[in-house]
């Protein structure tokens, strides 16, 4: 079923977490595990290891507070609001209304995960040999963690080796020299990564891919505008769809069922298994508990995350992926099908009576959200996140694989490239309307031209807010509203497309930032959504480093816009 090539076996060295800016998530640490008192050459040991640097990076996705909620909990499209009489939520208000601080704990995860895992592979490394798979794939996890700290932190300590003295400080390096490691290292093992697919495991177009996304946002990492990286980042798609042999799945949903390792659309993805690798808890985290009979899903849900309305309301008429990706309206039981398998929504409807905002005594997610926190959302308020399959039984969602990186992102890429350079721009057009679609009954909705992409969004920005309490009270006079639109966005089109497509894919935040306004703002910061207010600051475009990895590290200086170690 799920090709595992390391044993993933939590061997923690005391020495991996010599990168005293990590934080303490309560992992045990078993001290006595040493160079002293293992072996370390041993070949089993070694790939224990080595399986430890794909364990950690599944953490670092899926973890508590993971990579996932990083990229799309202070985004325009997903969110976790306050639940009325249900009262959790407060944890995800500061991402939602960027406010976060050095201590908020989303940063410390990725912090944490993202340095344990560039341990592992550093003490992998020290032992390999220079060259071979082995060594390419393990510099290939370890660059793809940098980049990930560059996309959020920018300037954070680069190490290359556990050989370190007692009491070493890591030292904080220039966000310039990290993106100048990771595309020297990427470049160095394209060779010996290999064209071969291993379900879960980095070839050279998984490298392809990672430079790419490096060069498609250098220009917002460092606040230059100069093309010449729109070409690098041509060259690198241009190679996976030339070169990979992949090519988009028949069905969209099939890039984000349990199990992906037979899509042909996959290019590199992070394997989990409910039983050895269990992660991905968005089953619990969107549905209401009773929801969790339209998929036969036996768990029970907390009843938290759902979609921005506004994004909802941005979908356009045909396409398919609203219903694909978002649970609204009226729910219905599960039922079974001649083979024993579950057939999500197509039984009797739902009953629920808390917070019955339609007053039919059913499920029924509406569209409307009162608030982030004020006072917050209902029980029944916003349409839920159902991209990821719900398996049914006790499954659900945790042993869903993820697909990081995908033939329809390498498209999108492309396009891109193509229009920020003016050329070819036509065939920018065909590349998203050829991945369009998959998700359209009618041909025509689905076409996009040029001017469709290069031109405003139809995202209707602007605070959207009730503060009027009880379910069923929407009172005008309680309604916080500003109205932006998204006329002035430049690529406006291809902003709107790249949220239909990979909403929920972990680069919305990356996507807002890279995208600008007419008086010279990303969207991240110039617009508001929902409870989030624009602002001309321009730090909320990366994190703070965290409290923890300052306290730990007085070598460490925070990042400019934030102060001290608590803000």
């Amino acid at each position: 079923m799920k090709f595992i090539k390391y044993k993933y076996i939590s061997i923690a060295f005391s020495l991996l977490l010599l990168l005293g800016a990590c934080t303490n998530l309560d992992e045990k640490v078993y001290d006595q595990l040493t160079d002293e008192t293992i072996d370390v050459n041993d070949p089993e040991i070694l790939s224990y290891m080595m399986g430890e640097v794909y364990a950690q990076f599944r953490f670092l996705y899926w973890g508590w507070n993971g990579y996932f909620d990083v990229n799309e909990e202070c985004a325009d499209t997903y969110m976790t609001p306050k639940r009325v009489g249900i009262g959790w939520g407060d944890l995800y208000i500061n991402m939602h209304k960027h406010t976060w601080t050095s201590t908020q704990g989303h940063i410390e995860a990725l912090w944490y995960y993202a340095y344990v895992g560039i341990g592992y592979a550093n003490k992998c490394l020290d032992i390999l040999p220079e060259t071979g798979q082995e060594q390419a794939e393990m510099r290939f996890m370890r660059a793809i963690n940098y980049y990930i700290l560059l996309d959020a932190f920018r300037n954070v300590p680069l190490e290359t080796t556990q050989e370190l003295e007692a009491g070493y400080l890591p030292q904080q390096a220039s966000a310039d020299s990290i993106f100048n490691f990771c595309v020297d290292e990427l470049n160095a093992i394209k060779d010996d990564l290999g064209t071969e697919k291993y379900h879960g495991y980095p070839n050279r177009f998984a490298a392809c891919m990672v430079l790419a996304k490096l060069y498609l946002n250098r220009n917002a990492y460092f606040n230059t505008d100069d093309d010449t990286y729109y070409t690098k980042a041509l060259a690198e798609v241009n190679e996976v769809i030339t070169d990979g042999g992949y090519s988009l799945a028949d069905n969209y949903l099939d890039n984000f069922k349990a199990d992906i390792s037979t899509s042909p659309e996959v290019i590199f993805a992070i394997p989990l298994d409910k039983t050895n690798a269990s992660h991905n808890y968005l089953v619990n985290k969107c549905l209401v508990g009773a929801g969790a009979a339209a998929y036969g899903y036996t768990g029970s849900p907390w009843n938290g995350s759902c979609a921005v309305p506004q994004f909802i309301e941005s979908y356009q008429d045909g396409d398919n992926r609203l219903e694909y990706t978002w649970a609204g309206g009226v729910q219905y039981e599960a039922t079974k099908d001649a083979d024993g398998n579950y057939v999500p929504q197509s039984g009797d409807a739902i009953e629920f009576s808390s917070d019955d905002w339609a007053g039919q005594g059913v499920l029924n997610y509406s569209v409307k959200v009162h608030s982030i926190d004020n006072p917050g959302a209902y029980q029944q308020e916003g349409y839920r996140f159902v991209k990821s399959e719900i398996v049914g039984g006790d499954d659900g969602t945790y042993g869903n694989d993820v697909a990081f990186f995908r033939l329809a992102d390498a498209m999108f890429i492309k396009a891109e490239c193509l229009l920020r350079l003016g050329q070819d721009e036509q065939t920018a057009a065909d590349l998203i309307t050829e991945v369009r679609s998959r998700s359209f009954d009618a041909a025509a909705k689905a076409q996009r031209t040029v001017a469709d992409l290069t031109g405003g969004s139809v995202y209707d920005y602007g605070h959207r807010e009730y503060t009027s309490q009880g379910y069923a009270n929407w009172d005008p006079a309680s309604y916080v509203v500003t109205n932006e639109g998204g006329d002035d966005i430049e690529f406006g089109g291809l902003l709107d497309d790249l949220g239909w497509e990979f909403v929920g894919e972990h680069h919305r935040r990356q996507d807002l930032i890279r995208f600008k306004m007419a008086d010279g703002r990303n969207v991240f910061n110039g617009k508001s959504w929902f409870c989030k207010d624009a602002t001309t600051e321009t730090h909320w475009d990366y994190y703070p480093i965290p409290k923890s990895a300052l306290d730990a590290n007085i070598d460490l200086v925070q990042n400019d816009g934030y102060t001290g170690s608590s803000n």
